[in-house]
């Protein structure tokens, strides 16, 4: 299993890697190893401002559907609409194609919050 360097986890097992003001949000690694095949990924929060925790879309894999919840809060500026179509692709690359949503950050102070990729790491084994 993969635990990037340059991204924050939660215990919730999604991760946000940050760009300036904004950031990508996404399921880990784990997460999607738990899940088995990605079937169907539903966000419709977009232009919404979401707190922390907040749920921004669900994810269905064969065997179950899932919340997915804002690692931070933020406004949910982008989808990515790939995986409407092909949402295997977060299977395949958790933490590069298979981001979820951009968000536009309304508070940096949560990310001092969140889990190093050791304190992730721990968390899960």
């Amino acid at each position: 299993m993969k635990f990037p360097d340059n991204i924050k986890y939660t215990k919730d097992h999604e991760w946000v890697k940050v760009d300036g003001d904004e950031a990508y949000v996404g399921i880990t690694d784990f997460a999607q190893n738990e899940l088995g095949d990605i079937v169907f990924i539903e966000v419709d929060t977009v232009g919404e401002t979401l707190d922390k925790r907040e749920a921004f879309g669900t994810i269905e894999a064969v065997k179950t559907v899932s919340d997915m919840f804002m690692p931070v809060s933020g406004e949910v500026l982008e989808f990515n609409e790939e995986l409407e179509n092909q949402p295997e692709i977060i299977n395949k690359d958790p933490f590069g194609e298979g981001w979820i949503i951009k968000i536009k950050l309304t508070d940096k102070g949560e990310l001092d919050e969140l889990l190093s990729a050791d304190g992730y790491k721990k968390s899960v084994e």
